[in-house]
């Protein structure tokens, strides 16, 4: 079997198993000296996107408890359109750990889509005072 150089390699798309929860454009205020968006701006844009699914979950205040993976992979520019989709992995008594996964789409010419970044966090309900309360049972 060879490899045929004329074909073109399969193009990456968004994800349809997950749900889209938040989609933002990098300006360039967001930017290094580099060019490329500062990695804590990503963080924190992951971090909003996160907490969507597990806010609707828990009914009320929930805050973030840990970051358990995050991996950069690929730089992200500005002008890029970023999209963030979500997968709850686990419901605890408590708490909510979600898979994000962060896609870039470069290029409208030619337009390309790039996983750029994947994280695991874990949310926790809490009360008025800040403190752990249990999940709502639905």
């Amino acid at each position: 079997m060879t490899a045929d150089s004329s074909a073109s390699p399969a193009k990456l798309s968004l994800p349809e198993d997950r749900q889209l929860v938040l989609r933002v454009m990098p300006m360039p205020a967001d930017a290094n000296a580099n060019g490329d968006i500062f990695g804590g701006w990503i963080m924190a844009q992951v971090d909003l996107a996160g907490a969507v699914m597990p806010a609707r979950i828990a009914k009320g205040r929930i805050a973030t408890v840990a970051v358990n993976q995050f991996v950069f992979k690929q730089p992200v520019s500005v002008g890029d359109l970023l999209s963030f989709y979500a997968k709850v992995e686990r419901i605890g008594r408590t708490s909510i750990t979600v898979h994000v996964e962060v896609y870039a789409e470069r290029n409208p010419e030619d337009l390309t889509v790039v996983k750029v970044t994947e994280a695991n966090l874990t949310y926790v309900a809490i009360d008025g005072n800040g403190q752990p309360r249990e999940l709502p049972r639905t």
